[in-house]
Order: structure tokens, then sequence, then C-alpha cells
């Protein structure tokens, strides 16, 4: 299993609103994309800044390279994200899942 993990920015007044807005396109993206696992949208507002992470879970690069294209650390994004991010990070991280738990 693979991790791929997205890192942005905005302003804490957009948190709600951009939040909203990755649930409907890239989280959405994800749930339909063939060998997607699972996907967790984090946020943490920190001052006049909000961060998110988006982390989502596949069964191979192969799957990845199906979402993302043949560049799977190039970041994938969508047509509002530039008016919501302070910057558009060009790259994605990719783990090695060795562990997942999910229990109480």
């Amino acid at each position: 299993m693979i991790a791929r993990i997205w890192i942005g920015r905005t302003r804490a007044e957009h948190a709600e609103t951009y939040s909203r807005y990755v649930l409907e396109t890239g989280i959405e993206g994800l749930r339909h994309s063939e060998g997607n696992l699972g996907a967790w949208l984090l946020r943490r507002v920190d001052g006049d800044d909000a961060e998110f992470i988006v982390i989502s879970l596949w069964d191979s690069m192969e799957s990845i390279r199906g979402f993302a294209g043949a560049d799977v650390e190039k970041a994938r994004y969508y047509p509002e994200d530039d008016k919501y991010l302070l910057e558009m990070p060009d790259n994605v991280t990719h783990y090695t899942v060795i562990h997942l738990s999910m229990e109480k």
C-alpha cells in the first residue's frame, strides 16, 4: 500500500470554503479512482493561515499513475485551487505504508 501526501495553505478566512471545495473536487475524484483505498482531509488553522493535508491510500503506483498521470510526483490541481491557495507546490510525497490500524 502506498500513501500519497499533498500539503497546501490558504488564508484562514477561506478555510471552510476551501475545505468544501477539496471535498467536492479532490476527495470526490479520489473516491472514484481505480485502486484508491481511501483518503483523509486534514486542516489546521494557525493564525492567519490554514494548512491542509490530503493523504490518499493506493494499492499500487500503477493506480496512482491512473489518477495523477505519468509523473506521479507532480501534484494534481483543480480549476479553482489557484483562487484559494497561497502557493501551489509542484510535488507530492509518496510513502510505503508499513502498518495501518483503524482500531479503537
